[in-house]
């Protein structure tokens, strides 16, 4: 094959997406923390789809243009750290190449450097060892080899085969990998996306994916509720969808138990399962409970969760919810995410205008970030992500705004707290990041979860179920005691200069169980004091804030 056009490379795109979309637990499996949101997979995965839905619905011969559909699918997909680095592999790519109706060998392999060269513009401190990495090193030998054969299934094998090589060394740059050992996640999943186009190329189609009966009962129970109510007549906005994987050591499925325990919490209940999968389906106003509820059983495979209050309106052009859309502009917005209905309720009685549903397990979008700064309808607005995986997703959405935006770089909910307790609404956007990012930098940050599988990191030996203590970030302690590791991370945290100690408990943490630990906090440090909040998230029993 000498020659690629926009038809072709729209198949290698969907051959694509489809393999990584079947691998997508697996490279989830691959993240080194074995906290239960390691959701590298899911949200590549997430991302990915998006861009080849896009690709799907704007197919042109010319391949300029297929790949700029390619590219606004991923960028309004984008999801988590690795979700938006694949958007700007594919921003470049598409760059590249957007005024050739068809691309020769060395035309792919300039598409595919182009790519690199964005995506290593947009991260601010590149990390070698990562999905960087085998992009980099992938690129570098497609340039090499197109200068020897003008075969594109020649270039591309020689692509993916360094891809994979690269993928093998990434333990050697980065010890953590090799000290836990697995490759880089993110990179695994970009392997995954390139060996789905070699397959297309090819000629050889991988399996198709089993879950139609499932999207079409989802199609027909959407179908027969929209055109029949008004969009402020939707009791339960968040279209839910989750797939889980069952495992060993989690509770034994039972269909009937499931279905009762789901459906107090919305109405369009659909669950599907064999043997080895659930699929879920259910319209609910929490979908953070719906995700905790999965967990029980395995882990997620799938996770999608669309606003049907803004598709409604859309689909059937409802007039009843213009008047919100012509609201005033507010003069300063700030725009935040968590996941819990306690901690939501917390961040905005503290200032928070609007706080995105998300965080662990479940990443917004570069599109959920705009569409919510949009509905606010503010003059200016302050993006706040909670969470280190959800930065680089805002900064894009931030790009993408025609209004003053500016990303608050919060990694954890405490973080968020500090930053709106630091917020003036008399000065400039640049003026509020600036003394907002110095507002939580004195704030310290605790974690109890759970381990999802057996490793050791850092000297710490963790087992599979156990309470893993977080301070700061770093694992200091595995346990079968939930109440020790809370301990061993207040223990770790507190010292002299700390005044104030929050304890935000979770959906399966006791009233009881925080007022310990905060009995635990008052007869050790005294002269702390201490605040109790009941956030209702899922994954994580206990977060704690030391300032």
């Amino acid at each position: 094959m000498k020659s690629l056009d926009g038809i072709k490379f729209a198949e290698m795109v969907q051959i694509g997406a489809h393999h990584l979309y079947q691998n997508a637990s697996y490279v989830d499996s691959l993240n080194v923390f074995p906290v239960p949101d390691g959701d590298t997979g899911t949200n590549m995965n997430l991302s990915m789809t998006s861009g080849a839905k896009e690709t799907e619905s704007n197919t042109s011969e010319h391949i300029g243009k297929t790949a700029q559909a390619l590219a606004k699918g991923l960028l309004m997909g984008a999801r988590g750290n690795s979700g938006v680095i694949l958007s700007q592999l594919f921003r470049g790519f598409s760059k590249t190449i957007e005024k050739d109706a068809t691309i020769d060998a060395k035309g792919l392999a300039a598409a595919f450097q182009g790519g690199v060269d964005t995506a290593y513009k947009a991260v601010m401190k590149p990390v070698e060892g990562t999905i960087l990495t085998v992009a980099r090193e992938a690129a570098a030998k497609g340039v090499e080899v197109a200068e020897n054969t003008d075969d594109l299934i020649e270039l591309m094998a020689a692509f993916v085969a360094e891809a994979k090589a690269s993928l093998n060394r990434t333990p050697d740059m980065l010890p953590v990998l090799k000290e836990v050992g697995v490759v880089d996640s993110g990179g695994q999943g970009l392997l995954f996306v390139y060996e789905g186009f070699l397959a297309a190329l090819k000629g050889e189609a991988l399996p198709e994916k089993n879950d139609a009966s499932l999207d079409d009962l989802i199609n027909a129970e959407h179908h027969r509720v929209q055109d029949f109510m008004n969009t402020e007549d939707i009791e339960f906005g968040y279209c839910t969808e989750i797939m889980v994987r069952f495992e060993e050591g989690k509770e034994p499925f039972n269909e009937e138990a499931f279905r009762n325990e789901l459906n107090p919490m919305g109405d369009s209940l659909l669950v599907i399962s064999d043997d080895e999968i659930a699929k879920v389906h259910i319209h609910t106003e929490t979908p953070g409970n719906v995700l905790s509820a999965g967990q029980k059983y395995g882990s997620l495979m799938k996770i999608k969760v669309d606003n049907m209050r803004e598709q409604h309106s859309a689909i059937v052009g409802d007039t009843s919810a213009a008047p919100a859309k012509k609201q005033e502009k507010i003069p300063y917005a700030i725009v935040t995410i968590a996941m819990g209905e306690g901690i939501a309720n917390l961040l905005k009685s503290i200032g928070a205008s609007y706080v995105i549903e998300g965080g662990q397990t479940m990443n917004p979008s570069t599109e959920d970030i705009v569409k919510a700064v949009k509905e606010i309808g503010a003059e200016r607005v302050l993006i706040l992500p909670n969470n280190k995986n959800i930065i680089m997703a805002a900064e894009q959405a931030a790009e993408l705004l025609d209004i003053e935006a500016a990303v608050v770089p919060t990694k954890t909910i405490p973080q968020g707290m500090a930053a709106i307790l630091a917020f003036n609404p008399e000065v400039s956007v640049n003026d509020n990041k600036e003394n907002m990012t110095a507002g939580f930098a004195h704030v310290k940050t605790g974690q109890v979860t759970y381990a999802v599988r057996d490793t050791s990191i850092d000297g710490v030996e963790i087992r599979k179920d156990d309470y893993m203590a977080l301070a700061e970030g770093k694992i200091i302690l595995s346990t079968p005691e939930m109440m020790d590791a809370a301990q061993e991370v207040i223990n770790k945290l507190v010292d002299e200069d700390s005044e104030i100690i929050t304890v935000i408990y979770g959906e399966d943490t006791t009233a009881a169980q925080a007022n310990e630990l905060a009995s635990f906090i008052e007869e050790n440090f005294e002269d702390a004091e201490v605040e109790i909040v009941e956030g209702k998230q899922s994954l994580y029993p206990f977060i704690l804030s030391v300032e």
